[in-house]
């Protein structure tokens, strides 16, 4: 049975960082003293000063760059040329998200040809959603998912692990994108998580999230 991560958390740059000695470390969430890293495929929320996790440790960050300690070597994570640039060649699909009054990033779009509202949310492994969404969506989670467990705020949940056919946020469209059903009514919102955001590319600038698909 396997297991996934679903927290909320800040959408803001992807770097990847490879050592010497092999290990990937991946920053996909940039904020004051706080950083979201992938280490290994391994998904972990550092705090400045915060004890090593598999070896790295987060001297401090804000929305720019972080300074990370890898293995005992110190390294600064910028943004720049991070995930690409919105000015790229004119067959690219761009997508503006503009934040909230309370700072977070939400879009419409459809699943499989229905319409539903997003919260882009990195610390979602998967797109995610509640039974009740999934209901509403026509998705037969029982019979077509892979049972998993979610491990949430509120403990582990029961979550199913299906394909959508169709996944669309303005004029981006993927197919074939993997999501987890939670049962229950929670995420209130569904979460437009990585398993969607992997495959293109974003980046922050000013005020908008970019999503960009070539």
């Amino acid at each position: 049975m396997s297991k996934i991560q679903l927290t909320l958390t800040s959408l803001i740059f992807l770097l990847v960082f490879q050592t010497a000695i092999g290990k990937q470390v991946v920053v996909v969430g940039l904020f004051k003293n706080k950083a979201v890293v992938v280490i290994d495929g391994s998904q972990h929320l550092l705090s400045a000063n915060q004890a090593a996790i598999q070896g790295v440790k987060l001297i401090r960050s804000n929305s720019d760059l972080a300074i990370l300690e890898v293995d005992g070597k110190r390294n600064e994570y910028r943004a720049e040329g991070a995930v690409g640039s919105t000015d790229g060649p004119s067959d690219e699909t761009t997508v503006h998200i503009y934040p909230d009054n309370l700072g977070m990033y939400r879009t419409g779009g459809t699943i499989n040809n229905s319409s539903i509202n997003f919260l882009v949310d990195t610390g979602a492994t998967l797109i995610a959603m509640s039974s009740r969404h999934a209901n509403l969506l026509g998705i037969n989670y029982r019979l077509n998912g892979v049972k998993s467990i979610a491990a949430t705020a509120s403990g582990n949940v029961r979550t199913y692990i299906v394909s959508l056919d169709k996944v669309t946020v303005g004029g981006i469209t993927l197919t074939n994108v993997k999501a987890a059903v939670i049962k229950g009514d929670h995420p209130r919102q569904v979460l437009l998580g990585m398993s969607f955001l992997s495959r293109i590319k974003f980046v922050n600038k000013g005020k908008a999230l970019t999503l960009i698909q070539d």
